[in-house]
């Protein structure tokens, strides 16, 4: 998003986070958060591309406060609501994965809780959520987020971590 807040901080180790090297960038903003396994998490992500035959061109996700990822929604979406996760969609062509992922951790973690898993596997399930929606898949109605839901339980089986 090139009118989004610049500042940030990035996970700069390529060899410990993959995030150059592959397509796929963290970032932080507005929190604290320090981002678990991201190697295998930018694998994992890789598989799930491959799987639906699609290439990853530029990925980005942003971890942030649940009033960062509000003042995005309110902004671009013009949805004044909170959530745990937003989407943006920058690719072109069907075929390529190009997009930023926010994701609000504050949110991830009380989700967790509700739902009574780990924050792990929610944070997972929130992040494979958003690359869902890049490859096409919707969730407005009751019928498609339950499509939804299975997909991101068959995504989550994809992990090898």
């Amino acid at each position: 998003m090139s009118d989004l807040p610049t500042e940030h901080n990035e996970f700069e180790d390529e060899d410990d986070f993959g995030s150059e090297s592959h397509g796929i960038e963290f970032i932080v903003e507005e929190v604290e958060f320090e981002l678990a396994d991201a190697q295998d998490l930018t694998s994992w992500i890789e598989r799930v591309a491959e799987v639906h035959e699609h290439e990853i061109v530029q990925l980005t996700y942003i971890f942030c406060s649940d009033e960062y990822l509000h003042k995005v929604n309110v902004e671009y979406l013009d949805h004044d609501t909170y959530t745990d996760v937003i989407t943006f969609d920058n690719a072109d062509d069907a075929d390529i994965i190009e997009g930023d992922i926010f994701v609000s951790v504050e949110r991830v973690r009380e989700n967790a809780v509700i739902h009574g898993v780990t924050f792990r596997d929610e944070l997972h399930r929130v992040m494979i959520h958003g690359v869902l929606h890049l490859l096409g898949y919707a969730d407005k109605d009751l019928l498609s987020q339950t499509a939804m839901r299975k997909k991101e339980d068959d995504c989550l089986l994809l992990r090898t971590f």
